[in-house]
């Protein structure tokens, strides 16, 4: 795809965005686009973002799970960027009518205290690196139509990235087994999921792994402070004004949020 159409495709999300108004698929407008020029599309859009003011503070992992998988028929899990403008402090309630079709996701965040730089960083080099893991919310959120993703089509809108609160007790990753962890996930205080961390690629520590090992091919590393979310370990969950939700995670504590 060249430089016009991402920019064009770049640019369009962005607007999306700002203007809380979703998109056709573009894998339905371009049929034969990559995930590479889907990347180079993420990137012009999270640029938009810099541009407007906005700081990198970390990143996300994607489509880590079975049932995310299965649900954009892939085999592989995506990363996106995550600004300033997307945390929230825990207890700060969500406004619906800042987002298009929000999604909740509960997952494990991790935050650095060394640089991470792939190819070759390992399980250890990630627990090596990390200076603490607490619980979070990520609410997901499409700027194509209806959700109608395919892969490509929410690598370019940066993973579906939306807002995070992080919550419950930080501690050493060293401290515990994120793999066994059980997390709960309720919402209205009904459970809607209970599951461990093995459901993201084994451990969460595998999938920042692998995400470090992936942007270090396109020449980006994880940064010492920057917050990265390892994936969700529960299904998407749709949200709507009124709605509550609670993680908990063995060993983590509770972290919870609500819309209003």
């Amino acid at each position: 795809m060249d430089k016009t159409k991402i920019e064009h495709y770049g640019d369009e999300l962005y607007q999306a965005l700002v203007g809380r108004t979703p998109v056709d698929p573009l894998t339905e407008r371009e049929p034969a686009i990559t995930i590479e020029d889907a990347y180079q599309i993420q990137l012009r859009m999270i640029q938009r973002r810099l541009d407007a003011g906005e700081t990198i503070v970390g990143k996300k992992i994607g489509v880590t799970s079975k049932v995310v998988m299965d649900m954009l028929k892939v085999n592989q899990p995506d990363f996106g960027q995550m600004t300033s403008g997307m945390v929230l402090n825990e207890g700060e309630p969500i406004r619906i009518d800042t987002l298009i079709t929000p999604r909740a996701e509960a997952e494990v965040a991790f935050i650095l205290k060394r640089d991470l730089q792939g190819p070759g960083v390992t399980a250890a080099d990630v627990l090596r690196a990390t200076d603490c893991v607490m619980p979070c919310f990520e609410i997901v959120d499409s700027r194509i139509k209806d959700w109608k993703i395919k892969i490509q089509d929410t690598v370019a809108d940066n993973a579906s990235c939306g807002v995070l609160t992080l919550g419950g007790q930080r501690k050493s990753p060293r401290q515990l087994d994120l793999a066994l962890a059980g997390m709960v996930l309720e919402k209205n205080g009904e459970v809607i999921s209970t599951t461990t961390g093995a459901s993201v690629q084994g451990s969460p520590v595998n999938a920042v792994a692998w995400l470090a090992n992936t942007l270090g091919r396109l020449g980006i590393g994880l940064k010492a402070g920057e917050v990265i979310l390892s994936g969700s370990q529960s299904p998407l969950v749709p949200v709507k004004a009124g709605d509550s939700l609670y993680c908990s995670v063995g060993g983590l504590g509770s972290t919870s949020v609500r819309f209003i």
